[in-house]
């Protein structure tokens, strides 16, 4: 995969997508999670992006930015059924940051924690970046290429990464892996950690 900005001398190659991406990013707000994805062989860390809001009238509406609205559904529907974070009568905005065009499945779990973060008003810390598969029963995954997700994530400083359980992986030197086996450990850890940074906060 190939990544281009324009300039005036026209069309120039990004040699590092992932800082491009996340140049503008502002840490710390409820409903932003880190993603690296894989691409071909190119790894990219994206910003995933979610607003929930409660619905003004009628029948919810449901908002995607750069993502599948079947994805967002699934998502919405596991993390309704396997969690205890409510999206009933909330209307629900999702969006890549950068103009990028997300597919991969390896999405779906930063995008559940980006969900849960602005449904629970609980910003995820600005050091993590999360990945891995949602499945119908709230289950996490495990996608492809994760040596290389976790090398890309902690070169560009995430030292924390929430990643699909009983997965067998070298972990790189200063980061932390922290493993969920499905949506409803996924937000248990998103209120932890929100409690911890309060705590921390506090003193």
């Amino acid at each position: 995969v190939g990544v281009f900005r324009m300039s005036e001398a026209g069309l120039e190659p990004v040699e590092n997508p992932s800082e491009l991406f996340l140049a503008e990013r502002r840490a710390g707000a409820p409903g932003s999670c880190i993603a690296p994805l894989v691409e071909g062989s190119r790894p990219m860390l994206v910003e995933l992006q979610a607003l929930v809001a409660p619905a003004g009238y009628g029948t919810a509406r449901r908002t995607t930015i750069g993502l599948d609205d079947g994805r967002l559904a699934l998502l919405l529907t596991a993390l309704d059924r396997h969690s205890d974070v409510d999206f009933l009568s909330r209307d629900v905005y999702v969006n890549v940051a950068g103009g990028l065009r997300v597919s991969e499945p390896g999405a779906d779990l930063a995008l559940a924690l980006a969900l849960a973060s602005s449904r629970l008003d609980v910003p995820l810390p600005a050091d993590v970046a999360a990945f891995g598969e949602i499945g119908l029963g709230g289950e996490v995954r495990r996608v492809g290429r994760i040596d290389l997700r976790l090398r890309e994530a902690v070169r560009l400083g995430f030292r924390r990464v929430v990643l699909p359980a009983g997965v067998e992986v070298a972990r790189p030197a200063g980061a932390e892996l922290i493993p969920v086996a499905d949506v409803a450990a996924a937000v248990r850890w998103l209120r932890a950690s929100s409690a911890v940074h309060v705590s921390a906060n506090d003193c």
